[in-house]
C-alpha cells in the first residue's frame, strides 16, 4: 500500500506558542516545544493543562495567539486544515466528533479517497486500517451500532488509512480492555517502525511508560517536564508529577523502592517481591 507512505516525515516545533480562547481562558503560554521526525511521544497532564489545545495547533485546527508552529522548519499559519490533512492525522478524544457514515468501510475510506486514493490502493487502504484496530468483519455495520470502544477503535482506524507521516491520538485507550489496548500499542509501534512520529494524549502513565519513548508532561499551559520515561517516571521527578496532580505508574514506584529502577519489568517485579516476601509455605502447612 502506498498511502503518502513516501511522503517525509517533518519535524514539529512550537516556539514560544501562547494561545488563548475567546473567553479568555490562557491554554498555552510561551511554550517551546520540538518533536523530532519518527519520535513516540506521549503528552500527560491533568484536565486543562493544555494537553488537546497544544496538538491542535498541529494540523491547523487552532492558531497561536502569539508565538509559531513549524512543520519541517516552515510556519503553518497561513496553511489550511485541508491543505495539512496529508500531513498529520488526529484520531480525536470522541470518536463521535468524527463518524458521520452509515458503514464502517465507508468510514475508513473518506480519509484517504480525500487525499485522492483511488481503486485497489484505496481498497487495500481500508482493509489494512480495519484489520490493525481488529475490525476487519465490521466493514458493513453502521458505525451507531458499535459500542463506544469499538467506536473509539474505528476513529483510530479512519486516520491509519491515510498513511500521513504524522500522527496523533488524544487518549486513544478511553473505554478500551486489554485487548483493546494492546492494539492500540501496536499500531503505535508499527507506526513508529515505519518512522512515523506519533503523539498521544493520555492519563494511563501505565500504558505510557511501556509505549513510548518521550514523555511530556504538561502543567498550566507549559511544558513541566520532558524526557525518557525513566527520567520523568523517576523519584526524582515525582514532586513535579504531583504538582500536575499525576502518580507516577505502580511499577515505577515499587521498583523504586525495590531498587530495579523506574520502569521495571512485570518479571523482575514479580521475581522481587517473591524474593521480599520469601518462600511460600508448603499448602496446608497453617494448620499444622
Amino acid at each position: 500500500m502506498t498511502v503518502n507512505s513516501t511522503a517525509p516525515v517533518p519535524s514539529i516545533e512550537f516556539e514560544s506558542v501562547s494561545f488563548a480562547y475567546p473567553d479568555g481562558t490562557r491554554a498555552l503560554r510561551d511554550l517551546s516545544l520540538r518533536v523530532g521526525p519518527g519520535e513516540l511521544v506521549a503528552i500527560v497532564g491533568q484536565n486543562g493543562s493544555g494537553k488537546s489545545t497544544l496538538v491542535r495547533h498541529v494540523n491547523g485546527l487552532l492558531r497561536p495567539s502569539a508565538g509559531r508552529v513549524l512543520l519541517g522548519g516552515l510556519d503553518i499559519r497561513n496553511r489550511h486544515v485541508a491543505g495539512l490533512a496529508g500531513v498529520v492525522g488526529l484520531a480525536f478524544q470522541n470518536p463521535d466528533r468524527q463518524l458521520f457514515a452509515g458503514r464502517v468501510a465507508a468510514e475508513v475510506a473518506f480519509g484517504p479517497r480525500n487525499l485522492g486514493v483511488r481503486g485497489a490502493d484505496l481498497d487495500e487502504a481500508v482493509r489494512a486500517a480495519l484489520e490493525a484496530v481488529g475490525m476487519s468483519r465490521d466493514a458493513n455495520v453502521n458505525p451507531y451500532d458499535l459500542g463506544y470502544s469499538r467506536r473509539k477503535l474505528l476513529a483510530l482506524a479512519s486516520v491509519l488509512a491515510m498513511r500521513t507521516p504524522i500522527l496523533i491520538l488524544d487518549e486513544p485507550t478511553t473505554g478500551q480492555d486489554a485487548r483493546g489496548v494492546e492494539r492500540v500499542r501496536r499500531v503505535i509501534a508499527a507506526a513508529g517502525a515505519e518512522g512515523r512520529t506519533v503523539i498521544a494524549i493520555s492519563h494511563d502513565v501505565h500504558f505510557v511508560a511501556g509505549t513510548f519513548g518521550r514523555v511530556v508532561v504538561m502543567r498550566d499551559g507549559g511544558v513541566a517536564v520532558d524526557g525518557a520515561p525513566d527520567v520523568v517516571f523517576g523519584e526524582q521527578a515525582w514532586p513535579e508529577l504531583r504538582a500536575a496532580n499525576l502518580e507516577p505508574p505502580l511499577a515505577a514506584r515499587v521498583g523504586a523502592r525495590l531498587g530495579l529502577g523506574t520502569t521495571p519489568t512485570e518479571e523482575a517485579l514479580v521475581a522481587a517481591l517473591k524474593c521480599v516476601s520469601g518462600p511460600a509455605a508448603p499448602r496446608g502447612a497453617e494448620n499444622r
